[in-house]
């Protein structure tokens, strides 16, 4: 439960990096390199630790394997330990994740904005939570 836990804060902490950089408009998101390449790092710790914490939390349970990371977050929703919705959005902003980490393709400026403003942060906040009560059920 240690390995978890410094998981959990790990999230806390990155979020907390991420909205003391991230610009206040999308504008200014798009005309600084800087801003936008510092907060889609944020962006890909922020996943890579939500993923991370849905493998340990998996391995907690003893719910086998998943084959992969979207599978973590099926393990995850079969159990009951996160709703559809945010299953959904942790499958998108993993999607979303391996985009920017990998180039693939274009990558709309305006979207990966909105996730890193609004919702990343959300949902970041949500999975911890969600997954810490799972745990001390």
């Amino acid at each position: 439960m240690i390995r978890i836990k410094d998981k959990v804060n790990e999230i806390h902490r990155y979020l907390e990096e991420l909205g003391s950089i991230i610009p206040s408009t999308f504008e200014e998101y798009k005309s600084s390199i800087e801003k936008k390449a510092a907060c889609e790092r944020y962006f890909e710790k922020i996943v890579e630790a939500m993923t991370d914490l849905a493998f340990l939390a998996i391995k907690e349970r003893k719910l086998g394997i998943p084959e992969d990371d979207i599978d973590a977050f099926k393990i995850l929703l079969e159990n009951k330990a996160i709703d559809n919705d945010l299953a959904a959005k942790l499958k998108n902003a993993k999607g979303m994740r391996n985009i920017i980490s990998h180039q693939y393709g274009k990558i709309d400026d305006e979207i990966v904005f909105e996730s890193i403003a609004e919702e990343i942060a959300r949902d970041g906040k949500k999975f911890a939570k969600e997954i810490e009560n799972w745990l001390n059920k």
